[in-house]
């Protein structure tokens, strides 16, 4: 399966220095949050859209299999009272696991 996340292409770039992504979402670490927000394809431009609209730097999408992840990847509601679920991965994403990066306009 595919999911997705938005990021800054200067933390993505980051992170292939580093060996590891650990943003959970814009301005937040894994560290703080405890996962990292991710989004199915039908998902991630409403979360562009909600969260990255008045970002002014550089966005890029990234696709990662999740057969290539190595933590673990859970379906969590973002709030409760919320129906709908996002995928949440419980540990660092490592660039092998990112199988193509979009620029995003």
């Amino acid at each position: 399966m595919r999911i997705y996340h938005v990021a800054t292409a200067a933390d993505w770039e980051q992170a292939q220095r580093d060996g590891a992504y650990t943003i959970s979402t814009l301005g937040v670490t894994l560290e703080q949050e405890g996962f990292i927000h991710c989004s199915r394809a039908d998902q991630w431009e409403g979360v562009r859209e909600r969260y990255y609209a008045d970002v002014a730097e550089p966005l890029v999408l990234l696709e990662i299999d999740t057969d290539l992840l190595d933590a673990p990847l859970v379906e969590e509601p973002p709030a409760p009272g919320v129906d709908e679920t996002f995928p949440h991965l419980y540990g660092a994403l490592r660039p092998s696991a990112v199988v193509a990066v979009r620029a995003l306009p």
